[in-house]
């Protein structure tokens, strides 16, 4: 029997180990201050826990301050098991999670995870609890075996990924020297539910903040007011539209278009019967590599004159985020190695896609390193009756492990 065999046997004896570590995850839950939450410390601390107890010892925080919640700081872990040589293969996951929505909507509690039928339900199981899970899976089999990878593994935990990453992975960038060009970088959260798709492009990510200011009045006498509501109907129609305006099209992505997205509303008037004077919409725009951001940001400009012209109301435009980023080469080795691990695992041939989903790979991409994209996904992330599979938990482990190995 080779390594390979021995890691395989390994972690398919020993998984009710990562179930267990999916129930101790979700049971913290860790929501950014934006979502409600007090951050991911103390999710990271039990984490972290977990990683010494299992003999992952060399741990390093890069924590970064946030006064907004009770310990100071948004954690971002560094676990690393040395390899044969110095280049480092990054597996970046990340530790913050979506709400659970409308609990009425769950079939289970969404913090408690509940197995039944080879399925893990609860929030974050699947994003991204799976990926961190499986990385330290294929860690652990290493390190019990006493099986050393060919690379150096760093197995990075990082906060904030869901509400923009400022205190994850982009405070990283900007203030720590942690990567190399020659780096491996691997980020588990997205992918396919055979997991063969590798992402190494993704498309520009706007999202737009339209406050509208009118002219409040009484619901009985409209022309005496200027109804704020209407023109930000008008304006989600008219943004809508560059869907149509902008027609290049990719099928390296799904939808092969950019898309133009009005989301959440906030609240204006309290009664039926006033005229709001001021209304807030924003937008989730996905847009294909390319346009540039700066080409988007004239039309919605546009947008807004026109509709200010017609409707006689202002704008206040703000961004929630902003990302660009270029793609990662195919032939590059984080990819090739990947794709030999893939094909070794799940005996399937796998292809190169872009994805329209913002990733963290997207900041380490626009600061010149090649980071890929892979999972093997239900695709049930912020869903009601979030799952994953036991099996996906398996795969993915070895998948991650091989990689370690160099497919070795």
């Amino acid at each position: 029997m080779d390594n390979f065999e021995k890691i395989c046997g390994y972690i398919e004896k020993n998984i009710e180990i990562a179930v267990e570590l999916e129930k101790l995850l979700t049971a913290v839950p860790a929501l950014a201050p934006e979502s409600g939450g007090d951050g991911e410390s103390a999710k990271c601390k039990a984490l972290e826990e977990f990683l010494a107890a299992h003999g992952i010892k060399d741990l390093k925080h890069y924590d970064a301050p946030d006064s907004r919640v009770s310990s100071g700081v948004r954690p971002n872990l560094v676990a690393t098991i040395k390899g044969k040589t110095a280049k480092n293969l990054w597996i970046m996951s990340h530790l913050d999670v979506v709400p659970a929505g409308e609990e009425k909507l769950w079939n289970t509690s969404p913090f408690e995870v509940v197995q039944k039928d080879g399925k893990l339900f609860g929030r974050g199981v699947e994003d991204d609890q799976q990926g961190a899970v499986c990385s330290i899976m294929a860690a652990l089999a290493l390190n019990a075996l006493q099986i050393q990878p060919e690379y150096t593994v760093k197995l990075l935990f990082v906060a904030d990924e869901e509400v923009g990453s400022k205190y994850g992975i982009e405070y990283l960038v900007k203030n720590h020297n942690l990567f190399n060009k020659d780096d491996l970088i691997i980020t588990p959260d997205g992918g396919d539910p055979k997991g063969e798709t590798i992402e190494i492009a993704e498309k520009n990510l706007l999202w737009l903040k339209l406050q509208t200011h009118g002219k409040q009045a009484h619901g009985s006498t409209p022309d005496e007011g200027i109804n704020a509501h209407l023109a930000s109907c008008a304006l989600a129609l008219k943004i809508n539209a560059l869907e149509k305006e902008l027609a290049e099209r990719n099928p390296l992505f799904t939808p092969e278009r950019s898309t133009f997205q009005p989301t959440k509303k906030e609240a204006n008037v309290p009664n039926v019967n006033t005229i709001p004077g001021d209304d807030i919409i924003y937008f989730d725009c996905r847009i294909l590599p390319c346009y540039t951001l700066d080409d988007v940001r004239k039309r919605v400009k546009k947008c807004c004159d026109e509709v200010s012209a017609e409707y006689g109301v202002t704008f206040t435009l703000s961004e929630e985020q902003a990302v660009e980023s270029p793609a990662t080469p195919e032939s590059c080795e984080v990819v090739q190695v990947l794709e030999g691990a893939v094909r070794r695992v799940l005996k399937l041939e796998p292809r190169i896609v872009g994805i329209g989903g913002g990733t963290v790979a997207a900041c380490l991409r626009t600061a010149g390193y090649n980071a890929v994209v892979w999972s093997k996904h239900d695709e049930t992330m912020h869903q009601p009756n979030e799952y994953c599979l036991v099996q996906n938990l398996i795969d993915e482990s070895k998948v991650l492990a091989s990689v370690m190995m160099k497919n070795a």
